[in-house]
Formats: C-alpha cells, structure tokens, sequence
C-alpha cells in the first residue's frame, strides 16, 4: 500500500533506531508525546523496545475525551435526562464514568443519544426533530474546532433554532507551556501532535523552545514518521540547540490552515478551560462568541461545569495522573485489574486515545510490566 508501507519499512527502520542510538546522550532523556495517536501506534508498534532505554516516552494530555472534566461528564448526563432533549456525541465519549452513570447506560434507560461521526450531523437532526432540543457535544482540540464552527455558521444560515451545542474544546500549546512549567516532569523534548499541528502550524510551538529550552517536533504517525521525529529531537537536546523541526513536511507547514484558523476565530473567543488532571489553565479553551450565543448549551441551559476538575469516580482512579505524565497507566493501582476497556474507571481506559487503552491492549500482557 504506497504510502503505508514505505514507512512501516524494516530496514529503514532499524537503520533510523541505530542512528537514534548513537547519538543519545548517556543521562535520562524524557519526551513527552502530545497526541494520542502518537501512543497508540508508539505501543502497536513496539517502538519503545527498539530505543534506548535511558529514553523515556511520556503520554501526555492528548485524549480530548480524557481531559474533558469530571463536571463537564455529570452535566452532559443531566442533559440526556431530560426528554426534550437529544444529545448528540462522538462514540468515545458514550462510556466515561459519571458518579452514577454514563451517557451509555442512560441511552440504555431510553434517553435519547446518539453517536454521530460529523458535527455536520447535527444540522440534519435538528431540521428532521423541530420539536426536540439537538445538543452536540462539542469536545475536542484545535482539529474539530473548525468543522464545528462551520456548523454553527451553517446553522445561523439556515436559521435553525433548535440546535445547541456544548464546548469542551481546548487547545493544545497553553497545555503544553503548562506541562514546560511543571518542575516534577523535567521535560527534554516535546513531540507535537501531527494532526491538530496541520490547522495551527508550527509556528505555535516556537515559544517553548525559545522560552523553556525544550525541544519541539512534529510528526506523523507511521513507525518511521514517529522515529524520525525522535531523532530530530534527540539532535536537538544532544546538540543542546532547542527549536522547532517538522517531520510531517507532506502535511504541516509553519502557518498551518489560514482558512481553518479564520473561521475557528470567528465564531469561537479563547477563554480560561478547565482540564481534567491539569487543572484550570489560561487561555486554553474556546468559548462561543456572543454573535452565535443563541446556540451555546452552557448559557442556554444554564450549565456551569465548575472551574477546578472534582474527583474521579474513585480515588484510586489516577487517571489525572497519567495525563498530566506523573505515572504511567501501568503504575494506577486499578489498571488491567478493575480497570479495563470493558469496565473503565475512567476516561483513560474508554478513549482510543486514551493512554490506559494503549497500554493494556498492547502491553498488559508484558513480563515487564
């Protein structure tokens, strides 16, 4: 398959794994990988047994469904009790815990809630129910913002007026200045999400390495994609010159998507965003303007998810923890015992993004671990 195969390649692979070995410094060396795409296929492809083992790959906070908050969760579950309502989602966010509940066990109860593929989805739903409240649950980083925004513009065209939808979205950079700031991970290197980097650039990574010495690089997410971009940033801390490479040249670029950056800022404002296991961090959301506030659920409906994210549904959850990169899935007292994908305690084990996911569909089973 052109375009797979040749970067699944195994000599170049190795090829590219001895160069990664010969110029790693000799002292522990973590990167933090910022995608979960990025950690799914680091862990299918048993990438980290072919590096050195003074290199650390850290997840980070790269799930959207994940590090949406405890409160965010419980109030999308009283929207779905409501009979008026129909509630609209993407399929990983269906099975994340509540104190109580989860979107899924109340569809099972007969609300009504559906999982769609498209934020375009939801235009169609609500001109073919006008007696129903369509509530789209709008959660996500920088690459479904726009795609959102259209829909509300669409909406506004179309003059439907029982569409709502509730914003979770975040973005990615003040996640990543907060993590630089953070003196308990001791952070070297930087790789930066592939897919939310082709709407913002990289260009908007440049004040990590210029402000916190850390080095940055996009990458896609084929093996060779994922170490290439490794060794980019292994050159950079040995050479101790931080900047910002890009790997994924066929698809990024320094600007990013103009024209999806325009249209995210004009039905979108940046506000301050609650994240799960991080807290709350500055300028790291987007809200709905007040132009477009008539299709905004948070003011509609009166939600008020709090400021500072709550507990898991149980303390033993370390879920924030494997967010923010303090502890691996593996070092949760519940993982791969009373936490798996087919009964998730929290967000990190139902997500495909999600670290948990990873970790126990691809190495619960390790000696090692």
């Amino acid at each position: 398959m052109r375009y797979i195969d040749e970067f699944r390649n195994k000599k170049l692979i190795e090829k590219i794994c001895a160069k990664i070995k010969k110029i790693t410094p000799s002292y522990h060396i973590n990167i933090m990988e910022v995608c979960g795409t990025h950690t799914q296929s680091f862990f299918r492809f048993a990438l980290d047994k072919l590096l050195p083992k003074n290199l650390r790959l850290i997840s980070g906070p790269g799930c959207p469904v994940c590090v949406s908050t405890q409160e965010y969760i419980e109030e999308t579950i009283r929207l779905a009790k409501d009979k008026k309502n129909i509630i609209l989602t993407f399929g990983d966010l269906l099975r994340v815990p509540a104190a109580n509940s989860t979107l899924e066990q109340e569809r099972a109860k007969g609300a009504q809630v559906v999982v769609v593929y498209s934020p375009w989805d939801s235009l169609n739903f609500a001109q073919t129910n006008p007696k129903k409240r369509i509530i789209f649950l709008a959660v996500g980083f920088e690459t479904t913002a726009p795609t959102i925004a259209l829909s509300i513009l669409a909406a506004k065209k179309q003059n439907i007026r029982n569409l709502f939808f509730f914003s979770a979205l975040k973005l990615i950079p003040p996640a990543m200045r907060y993590l630089a700031e953070d003196p308990q991970l001791r952070l070297h290197g930087f790789l930066c999400p592939g897919h939310v980097s082709t709407i913002i650039g990289t260009s908007s990574y440049e004040f990590i390495p210029r402000r916190y010495g850390i080095a940055c690089c996009v990458a896609g997410f084929e093996p060779l994609d994922i170490l290439e971009g490794i060794y980019l940033l292994i050159q950079q801390i040995a050479d101790k010159k931080p900047t910002v490479a890009n790997q994924y040249i066929r698809v990024v670029t320094r600007t990013g998507n103009l024209k999806a950056k325009r249209v995210i800022q004009q039905v979108f404002k940046v506000s301050d965003a609650s994240w799960r296991g991080l807290g709350n961090i500055p300028k790291s959301g987007l809200r709905i303007k007040k132009e477009f506030a008539r299709f905004d659920a948070e003011d509609i409906f009166s939600l008020r998810p709090k400021t500072y994210d709550s507990k898991l549904i149980t303390n033993r959850c370390r879920c924030g923890d494997v967010l923010k990169g303090i502890i691996s899935p593996t070092e949760c007292p519940l993982f791969s015992k009373t936490c798996s994908p087919q009964n998730p305690q929290g967000p990190c084990m139902v997500s495909y993004e999600g670290a948990c996911n990873a970790y126990f569909k691809y190495r619960s089973k390790d000696k090692n671990i």
